[in-house]
């Protein structure tokens, strides 16, 4: 995406990688510990490198993982991998606005590069999409900005860790610190009440429900957080209704 227009050209590019980067510092330890999972789960390095490549998505790695070591049915696992990243979904519906305007497969790469934090730096930096072809441009190269300072961090410490995986143990619990790094994106991104109406909610029913099977206590949150805002909005609507 970045070689496109020759983005790393503009000087959005190089904004959106110095914004993007106290981002990646916080997911060095998240990283590390996917290529770390990926090799003691039973990868051989070859599959772990390939898998890193190819899925992008540390999550998605790391609830797939125990079910291929498992031997679980492809559709099982696609499921799972499906399941844990369906926020993506919600991601590219409102980033169609913003990317529309480019042939396919530019927003199909777009795709791959965008994660949590490029979405979340993006969308609070350009909250509507631009008209005009420069505001257009200056857009896609802030976002290809923070897509590749992301890409090249995540990849670089994950491969890192599948290198390592031998000397580094779990027990640092270096999963952890990457979950707090996410919760830190969260908490920057919950602006409005709205918003921190969304998470709580989100939050109360994947605790509630996480007994659920293939990681469904995350889909089940989603779906009540956006049916939550719904029912608030509606209600605001009919209360500035005049009378």
């Amino acid at each position: 995406m970045f070689w496109q227009r020759k983005l790393y050209q503009h000087p959005e590019f190089k904004l959106g990688m110095r914004d993007l980067a106290p981002q990646a510092f916080g997911q060095i330890a998240w990283a590390l510990m996917t290529g770390v999972a990926l090799v003691k789960s039973g990868m051989s390095v070859f599959e772990a490198v390939f898998m890193t490549l190819l899925v992008y998505a540390g999550s998605s790695q790391l609830a797939a993982t125990p079910l291929i070591v498992a031997g679980a049915p492809a559709w099982v696992v696609l499921a799972a991998g499906f399941c844990v990243n369906l926020r993506f979904v919600v991601f590219s519906l409102h980033m169609r606005g913003y990317l529309m305007h480019l042939p396919r497969l530019p927003r199909i790469v777009t795709g791959y590069f965008t994660t949590d934090p490029t979405y979340v730096l993006f969308t609070r930096r350009f909250a509507h999409p631009a008209h005009t072809d420069e505001d257009r441009l200056t857009q896609e190269a802030y976002l290809a900005g923070l897509s590749f300072a992301n890409w090249s961090s995540w990849m670089s410490c994950s491969l890192l860790g599948i290198a390592l995986a031998n000397a580094i143990p779990t027990s640092w619990g270096l999963g952890f610190a990457g979950i707090l790094c996410l919760l830190g994106i969260q908490c920057s991104l919950a602006s409005s009440r709205l918003r921190v109406l969304s998470a709580i909610v989100a939050g109360m029913v994947a605790v509630l429900a996480y007994a659920l099977p293939l990681k469904l206590n995350i889909v089940l949150a989603i779906l009540m957080a956006v049916f939550a805002c719904l029912m608030v909005e509606q209600f605001k609507a009919l209360k500035e209704r005049p009378a």
